[in-house]
């Protein structure tokens, strides 16, 4: 993704961490070592290294980018998803960035000033709350009735 298209020009999140701890129980395996080990006795290990526990249909990595850079972040997925064992599925989000609002919706309330952009999320201006606790410029009539998806007043 670097190479194609510039280390400036996309965002990725890897969203499976690494925090169980892997542990090993050794045991000695040369000449006389029968008086040495204890067997099963005590065998909770040492660690050994850390791994991530992933479920089946869990979002491992995610990337956001323009448009003009969508297939090279696909083709970097595609790459990507043969160092994991098991069976992965790239897709395509409908949604703006890492928001969980649509593009068609996001780009509309940002027209409208109901978008409030909080780093890389954005929060949804709504006409609930007291009018003297909100900023005169955000205090809407109604409720964004008119969007994809479906958001109760």
């Amino acid at each position: 993704m670097v190479t194609n298209a510039g280390k400036d020009s996309f965002h990725l999140r890897v969203r499976a961490h690494p925090f169980h701890v892997l542990r090993i129980n050794k045991m000695l395996s040369c000449a006389g070592a029968d008086r040495l080990q204890t067997g099963m006795r005590g065998a909770f290990g040492k660690p050994l290294g850390t791994c991530a526990r992933v479920g089946i249909g869990q979002i491992l990595l995610s990337i956001r980018c323009k448009d003009s850079n969508g297939v090279n972040a696909q083709e970097a997925l595609r790459r990507a998803k043969f160092k994991f064992p098991g069976r992965q599925k790239i897709i395509v989000s409908r949604n703006w960035g890492f928001t969980k609002f649509p593009r068609e919706d996001y780009v509309q309330w940002k027209k409208e000033g109901r978008i409030k952009p909080c780093g890389i999320h954005a929060q949804l201006i709504d006409v609930k709350g007291p009018l003297t606790a909100r900023d005169p410029k955000n205090i809407f009539e109604h409720a964004p009735m008119d969007c994809k998806t479906p958001i109760h007043a």
